[in-house]
């Protein structure tokens, strides 16, 4: 409605108030009373109509039919979440004193205890794997109706043993697997500045660097480190050369590589370890990976940060392109700019791992169970 519109429908009100008051001062006579009523009554519609309009148009909100955004509920303060580590992983224990997901990990309502005495008491109970596939610790003999078991694991299914004695025992998984109920990975991308003072291709005094301990003739990354050597230089490090590095000397020591060879001893879904997160993308090397697909690489990684062996038909093809980047500035430093847009986050503590239970808690099935647990870790 345009407002010289607006401005008529004003005139023509008035003009009816003063007609109204005419008729008041000087009363029709009788033949004309009836037709002046029909007349005055068929303007105060038209004046009715004339107000519903207006309205319409100065407060469009009284008729909108949409509702408004809804009233906040009353807020219901969180459930607090109890969580038992029935046995610690590898016997190597952590203080749980204080609020540790609080104050370590802004996760509150969240209480750890290892104290298997609270077991009654708990609303979750984690079990490690290998003590229990070793013999070092036994399920108990009883558990709560409502109680939720945890299957926790951050090795390759190679290295579970005797799953199928857990069948039918847990409700949620815990491990690298992106399909577990908690997921616990190595390490992390998240978007931010690397902030590691990455050494130039021409300080570097090492090609590619290895670290490995647990050295194994049948693995796939023997084989592939057998044929590479002949190609191209690699200094290993490591217990199996009898060549150790301290924790303090590992990142300083392989910021000196070109390239780490970040080959997993075990070729399993999803499973990435520390020797991507912590060995090559902390220390500022190119790694050169050997593990689950490419497509699981790109899914996790920084983009364009690797180099996967499987892109190559042969070693010797591979070593001819890692020689290339080496002596392209250019191409070498293009795997390297993910440090301007994204930054590694390694997950190394237990607790933080135990923690992300109440983070993922309201969304864990309440009522699921493994039947097959071992199908599940080799699928």
């Amino acid at each position: 409605m345009s407002l010289n519109l607006v401005a008529q429908d004003f005139l023509d009100i008035l003009q009816f108030a003063e007609d109204v008051q005419f008729l008041t001062a000087h009363p029709p006579d009788p033949v004309s009373s009836s037709e002046a009523m029909i007349k005055s009554e068929a303007r105060l519609l038209c004046l009715l109509l004339l107000l519903s309009c207006l309205s319409l148009l100065l407060y469009p909100s009284l008729f909108d039919p949409k509702p408004g955004p809804p009233q906040p509920c009353p807020h219901t303060p969180q459930k607090n979440i109890s969580i038992l580590l029935w046995h610690w992983p590898f016997g190597q224990p952590y203080s749980l004193k204080g609020d540790k997901c609080l104050t370590a990990y802004n996760i509150s309502h969240c209480f750890l205890t290892d104290d298997t005495d609270a077991l009654p008491s708990v609303d979750v109970v984690v079990f490690h794997h290998q003590e229990l596939s070793r013999g070092a610790s036994a399920l108990p003999r009883h558990r709560l109706a409502w109680q939720r078991w945890v299957w926790m694991s951050l090795e390759p299914p190679v290295n579970n043993a005797n799953l199928h004695q857990l069948n039918g025992v847990f409700n949620w998984t815990m491990s690298y697997r992106r399909d577990a109920d908690i997921p616990i990975p190595y390490g992390v991308t998240v978007p931010g500045v690397q902030r590691l003072n990455v050494q130039a291709a021409t300080n570097r005094s090492y090609f590619a660097c290895w670290l490995v301990s647990k050295y194994r003739p049948s693995q796939a990354r023997a084989g592939v480190y057998q044929s590479l050597k002949r190609e191209i230089p690699i200094e290993v490090f490591g217990k199996w050369k009898k060549n150790p590095l301290p924790d303090h000397m590992l990142l300083p020591t392989i910021s000196k590589c070109l390239f780490y060879l970040a080959f997993e001893n075990s070729e399993a879904r999803d499973y990435i370890s520390e020797k991507l997160w912590r060995n090559a993308f902390q220390s500022g090397a190119i790694p050169v990976v050997l593990g689950p697909s490419r497509a699981t690489y790109e899914a996790v990684a920084p983009p364009h940060s690797f180099i996967h062996v499987s892109d190559f038909r042969s070693t010797a093809e591979l070593a001819t392109y890692l020689k290339h980047v080496a002596a392209a500035r250019q191409v070498y430093e293009g795997y390297l700019q993910w440090h301007h847009t994204h930054t590694i986050k390694t997950l190394t503590d237990w607790r933080e791992r135990l923690c992300q239970i109440c983070a993922r808690y309201p969304s864990l099935p309440a009522s699921k169970v493994y039947q097959d647990l071992e199908g599940w870790v080799h699928s």
